[in-house]
């Protein structure tokens, strides 16, 4: 059989090309990253939202649910408190706009780090608190800082340090919920005595 070499050699080139351009166009994907993940539990995601949603650098926060091991778990399947999910936020940032210890601390700042029961006036294992984290590097950032929040208190804190999971949107009537109904949105924080706790804990916002 004989063999046209010149054709070879092209169908190779052109394999070659094909992989090298695979590779480029899954790069991105991989490295050099735009943005970055953060998922935090601190009770009621509604307010949640709000503390990152006005940081510079932060792209967008969700309201969702993870940890537990349901799959596309709804609301009243979360809140009857069998799934194993806790209710938490995903934010999405530019870490060269702000980093994931930023956001570590505004994370402490809106939970009762002291609560195991839940937080405020959600109870349940639905509204723990918990960081997870996405990589190592994370990892060791929330587990620094939380002993850093418990040197501060003097107290243990409860907080718990967990590996990232499938994270579930919530519905879309739970998104933005303090921009969509700011009324009813201050008046739950209030009621549930979440700013009042926060300003024993950690003083008032400047």
């Amino acid at each position: 059989m004989r063999i046209n070499l010149s054709g070879f050699m092209a169908a190779l080139a052109g394999l070659v090309l094909g992989v090298a351009l695979a590779a480029s166009a899954a790069e991105p994907v991989t490295k050099g990253k735009a943005t970055a993940t953060a998922i935090f539990a601190g009770g009621c995601f509604w307010c949640m939202v709000h503390p990152f949603d006005e940081l510079p650098g932060v792209m967008s926060v969700t309201s969702g649910y993870t940890g537990g091991q349901k799959v596309n778990p709804t609301y009243e399947q979360v809140s009857a408190g069998d799934t194993g999910h806790v209710e938490a936020v995903q934010v999405i940032f530019d870490p060269k706009q702000i980093s994931y210890e930023k956001l570590l601390e505004v994370f402490w700042r809106n939970v009762d780090p002291l609560d195991k029961g839940g937080q405020f006036c959600d109870r349940g294992s639905t509204y723990t608190s918990a960081v997870f984290y996405q990589n190592d590097e994370q990892k060791k950032l929330a587990e620094q800082s939380k002993a850093a929040i418990e040197k501060k208190l003097g107290k243990q804190v409860v907080t718990t340090i967990r590996p990232a999971a499938t994270f579930y949107a919530a519905e879309d009537y739970h998104q933005d919920y303090y921009k969509k109904n700011p009324l009813r949105y201050k008046y739950y924080r209030y009621s549930c005595g979440r700013d009042q706790r926060l300003e024993e804990l950690w003083g008032k916002k400047s």
